[in-house]
């Protein structure tokens, strides 16, 4: 298996994330953990975690050779954080300036509420759901960052080029996403076209999410900065803290993660540019 692997990659890859995306699918949909008291599917998280251990078994792969490093890992995540923040305050800020600019009266809440395309995620408050909410965050960052930018970009980098397995991970990333509209889709809260548009959508903002962290990796070598990065948009910009008006949460919560992450992916694009640029002279 292990020769199959390093033969046949891009195959591998899409094999492995067709069993991880059925896992996906079965919980979002069928097991539907995130409509119980945990208000989270995790369960397909942790199986990532125990497949991508797997395979680097299989491969005779550290979890170091895939971005798990040690070495600068403080330095990386601060890296990560100061992206995430300075993006995130710029998006906060243009999302109070369009609802004031509405008529609308602003506030913020720290509670923990799950993502929904229609607005209608519950809300939960106390310091155990916020812990909870932290915990399955970092398992979430793990998985993906370690699955995609990890495994599938290393995979995938034995004979490829480092653009073409930065660009397949981020793909699969994105389809990887459309798990969320497709949910919506079959409680009937949206239509077939919405589901088509919000799915184009996901794709190409999760991929470019994804080319960004994989750039990320690329330039510090780590996977720390971009699961910093990760969990701060997962946790805190879409989790924790919400933009309140007198007639809801959130309203605007995608336009935030879409100012929010087309500046860092603007940044880091023109950075890592300037590093190749400095690599080649």
């Amino acid at each position: 298996m292990r020769e199959t692997i390093k033969k046949k990659t891009v195959i591998s890859c899409m094999v492995i994330f067709a069993i991880l995306i059925f896992v996906h699918g079965f919980e979002a949909i069928v097991i539907r953990m995130d409509e119980t008291v945990v208000g989270e599917n995790f369960i397909n998280k942790v199986f990532g975690i125990l497949v991508f251990v797997v395979i680097l078994r299989i491969l005779g792969w550290k979890k170091e050779d895939i971005g798990f490093k040690k070495d600068g890992a403080v330095k990386c995540i601060g890296i990560g954080l100061v992206l995430a923040v300075i993006s995130f305050i710029i998006a906060y800020s243009a999302e109070v300036i369009i609802l004031k600019a509405g008529g609308h009266d602003i506030g913020f809440g720290i509670f923990t509420t799950g993502f929904s395309l229609t607005g209608e995620a519950e809300v939960h408050t106390g310091i155990g759901f916020i812990l909870m909410c932290i915990f399955f965050n970092i398992i979430n960052v793990v998985m993906e960052e370690g699955t995609f930018r990890g495994l599938f970009n290393k995979i995938v980098g034995i004979n490829h080029s480092q653009r073409f397995a930065i660009l397949f991970q981020a793909i699969l990333f994105g389809v990887w996403h459309i798990v969320t509209p497709m949910h919506n889709l079959i409680d009937g809260d949206i239509s077939v076209g919405a589901f088509v548009g919000l799915s184009v959508g996901y794709i190409i903002l999760a991929g470019m999410m994804g080319i960004k962290w994989g750039l990320l990796y690329r330039m510090t070598g780590s996977l720390y900065a971009g699961m910093a990065d990760h969990f701060f948009n997962n946790c805190i910009a879409t989790n924790l803290l919400h933009v309140t008006t007198e007639s809801g949460t959130d309203e605007m919560m995608i336009v935030r993660v879409m100012i929010a992450q087309l500046l860092s992916f603007v940044a880091i694009l023109l950075i890592s540019k300037k590093v190749q640029s400095t690599e080649q002279n």
